[in-house]
């Protein structure tokens, strides 16, 4: 969920990594592999309802969405999908955090109905870098994603005091939920250093998986790498990362290549996005690949709505037009699939057939 260069391989960084002397707190590589064991293989998606633009129309009250978030984590049942990643925001916290933390727990109640766990997000480096409360601004015709927010984004430089407000909101959320079943993951910065942040982020990264840390959660932490031109980021996550994650929108080729340079650190796995078809990222292709390798998969999208993702990345499509090949997302509305054959697969591999 980018517009840079995802990483291809990380082999000489791997090596780079191991013989670092940086001190790390993540979890003993024994506990995390007895973790990934229970769990069996992870498959799900990136998900966000139909109805939302982005995370604050997903998680402010006047528009969460109980009634879309059922049918289509149902729509995601029925493919045998068991997990999905959903993005939260702190703008959401900070104005009524009781209210967020209410709304989180009947998500949860209704993913848990449909048997699937879920990875939390907390900041992201992606797209739009300022945001505001209320009314979310209507999808732009054609282009992916017009309305998705960073978080914290450019505040984090403007408002001095709001490391504070986020220290408290993440141990304030993971303190609320740190025992939960129903949460199978945090995942702490998304893409730290996209949108041109760069090695401006790993201040905040730094800062989160400390705050993280000092509440000591049930759930294991992560933060996924997503290119090979950070590497001074990409240190820091693959040391402090009791679970492995990455995102990697190329081939099956560049699929393994990743896997088997991350595999050598000794942990697990998982490939919290991927599935850009026009780059040739696909179900066909690399879904059976990462089942293969017991790599958790979870592409990015699930039906098609107001944020766009039909449409790539840097291609806007100015009449609007519904394009021949999707760039992501899998369902129609109403449940109809996107392309049959390619749902069959998905059934065949998640054993819904």
């Amino acid at each position: 969920m980018h517009k840079f260069i995802v990483l291809f391989t990380l082999i000489l960084l791997a090596i780079s990594c191991k013989q670092s002397p940086n001190k790390t707190d993540a979890w003993p590589l024994e506990k995390a592999g007895n973790w990934y064991t229970a769990k069996g293989w992870l498959r799900g998606c990136n998900f966000i309802p139909s109805t939302a633009v982005n995370q604050l129309e997903m998680w402010q009250k006047e528009t969460f969405d109980t009634a879309t978030i059922n049918r289509e984590l149902g729509y995601a049942e029925g493919i045998g999908y068991n997990s999905v990643r959903v993005f939260l925001h702190h703008l959401v916290w900070k104005l009524d955090a009781k209210g967020f933390k209410n709304r989180i727990n009947n998500y949860l109640t209704i993913a848990e109905k449909h048997h699937i766990s879920t990875i939390f997000v907390f900041f992201d480096d992606c797209w739009d870098s300022t945001y505001h409360f209320g009314n979310q601004p209507a999808p732009r015709t054609g282009i992916h994603n017009s309305g998705w927010i960073q978080d914290p984004g450019l505040a984090i430089y403007q408002q001095p005091k709001l490391t504070d407000t986020l220290e408290h909101y993440v141990k304030d959320i993971l303190s609320t939920f740190k025992n939960d079943p129903r949460i199978l993951m945090w995942d702490l910065y998304n893409e730290p250093g996209n949108s041109g942040n760069g090695t401006h982020s790993l201040t905040l990264l730094k800062e989160v998986f400390r705050w993280a840390r000092e509440v000591n959660p049930s759930q294991p932490l992560t933060s996924g790498l997503f290119t090979y031109t950070l590497p001074e980021l990409n240190d820091f996550q693959l040391k402090h990362s009791d679970i492995i994650s990455y995102h990697n929108y190329f081939s099956d080729t560049a699929q393994k290549e990743t896997i088997a340079s991350l595999k050598t650190f000794g942990r697990p796995v998982i490939c919290t996005e991927y599935m850009a078809r026009i780059l040739g990222s696909r179900f066909d292709n690399v879904m059976p690949l990462l089942k293969k390798e017991h790599v958790g998969a979870y592409n990015w999208g699930l039906v098609k709505g107001k944020t766009n993702t039909i449409f790539a990345w840097d291609v806007p499509v100015v009449d609007g037009k519904e394009p021949a090949v999707w760039f992501h997302d899998i369902f129609y509305e109403d449940g109809r699939p996107y392309d049959s054959t390619e749902l069959r697969l998905i059934k065949s591999l998640t054993q819904k057939l």
